[in-house]
């Protein structure tokens, strides 16, 4: 699990925070997940590449950019259908979106991305390329499209 506020002081631990590592240890789980806490923007790239997917159960999300940046690495995005991630993931194409609140379809979603290399894969190559579409160069050029077309 990587996450958290990076400036934040890492003897104190949230509560969510709190309750993840008891489930973890109550579930026995400790040799299979890692908390690594918030890391460096540089960092984020190998974290991205080296997950079957990225989890955003989000309750909010404005725009998405740590789906984009996943997507950017080909890495699938199961997420919330919330906020700007419904129009960020096209669900089924570059990885799904869930009913926010809904365990049961998110627990299926990760276990059809778990279980299936070519669908890890397909997802992954389609969330490169949908990525690409928002690319700051390209955002940039369409911005400066319209304020043009505006004077």
């Amino acid at each position: 699990i990587v996450g958290g506020d990076k400036d934040a002081d890492p003897r104190i631990e949230t509560q969510e925070m709190q309750r993840l590592r008891k489930m973890v240890s109550r579930l026995n789980l400790e040799e299979e997940v890692a908390f690594w806490g918030a890391q460096r923007q540089d960092l984020l790239p190998f974290f991205y590449s080296a997950a079957e997917a990225i989890i955003l159960p989000s309750r909010y999300e404005s725009f998405g950019m740590v789906a984009l940046e996943a997507m950017g690495c080909g890495t699938p995005v199961i997420a919330s259908r919330v906020g700007g991630l419904q129009f960020t993931i096209e669900d089924g194409r570059t990885g799904f979106l869930f009913p926010e609140g809904n365990w049961r379809e998110l627990a299926e979603r990760i276990r059809e991305v778990i279980i299936s290399r070519n669908l890890k894969k397909k997802l992954g190559q389609a969330a490169l390329r949908r990525a690409r579409k928002f690319a700051w160069p390209k955002i940039a050029k369409e911005v400066l499209s319209v304020y043009r077309s505006l004077l």
